[in-house]
């Protein structure tokens, strides 16, 4: 197996006034490929931090992280920027899709970046993550013509267009009703199987039972890493669940 991430005793000190702020604390893990991992912790763990980290939105004080290979640390601004979006899809719990446009014309976005790639090839692939989604019929609405959950897949729909090796998810289920989370996270379990590798951050202890493994943050250090033997079905849980109030 190869390595997507791979984190060696990673420090990340910020300067508030005259102090200084240790938000990370030698933070060390990896991250196969087609794993989906769980990153929880309450607020001040240092979740922030360690996703603006893997994001490659940000780098390190000190310590050593190579995503599918590469090291970031070394890297420029724009040197992230390519390697970001070649690499990583992110899915964000606001969404962050354009107002006024189309699905379409939110997921071809990551593509507008790379010259080699047609206007006519833009929108192929554009619907074919649309499909792979399950919005075959939402193809040409609006983000305000949409439910939450449907513009939330469009915007999972934008994380998977450029075929990146790893899909990182900042709580993509934290504005959503008790249903439609779990309708998220029957998709990310979907996305799982077909071989994605996901990073999923969330506060919500929850969700940690329907991925594969668990990393738990406190104080900016990894204080539990554990497999889940036994991961629960999102199907399930939402086939149990009471139907929606129309």
């Amino acid at each position: 197996m190869n390595a997507i991430i791979e984190l060696k005793d990673i420090k990340r000190d910020f300067r508030v006034g005259s102090e200084t702020v240790h938000a990370l604390r030698g933070v060390s893990f990896t991250i196969q490929a087609g794993e989906f991992v769980t990153i929880m912790g309450t607020s001040g763990s240092g979740k922030s931090t360690l996703l603006n980290l893997l994001g490659c939105l940000d780098t390190p004080t000190s310590g050593e992280y190579w995503l599918d290979g590469y090291s970031v640390r070394q890297m420029g601004k724009n040197e992230r920027a390519a390697l970001r979006n070649h690499k990583i899809g992110f899915v964000f719990q606001s969404y962050n899709l354009l107002p006024k446009t189309t699905s379409i014309e939110n997921v071809e976005l990551p593509l507008m970046y790379n010259p080699a790639i047609s206007a006519r090839a833009r929108e192929k692939k554009a619907i074919e993550a649309l499909n792979s989604v399950g919005l075959h019929d939402r193809l040409y609405h609006k983000s305000n013509q949409m439910s939450g959950g449907q513009q939330q897949r469009v915007a999972i729909a934008r994380a998977l267009v450029n075929d990146p090796v790893l899909i990182l998810a900042d709580e993509a289920t934290g504005n959503l009703d008790t249903r439609t989370s779990f309708e998220i996270l029957v998709l990310f379990q979907e996305l799982h199987a077909r071989g994605r590798t996901i990073v999923f951050v969330t506060h919500n202890p929850e969700l940690s039972a329907y991925s594969s493994r668990t990393i738990v943050l406190k104080d900016g250090q990894v204080v539990q890493d554990t497999p889940n033997n036994r991961v629960a079905s999102a199907k399930a849980t939402l086939a149990s669940l009471p139907e929606k109030e129309e």
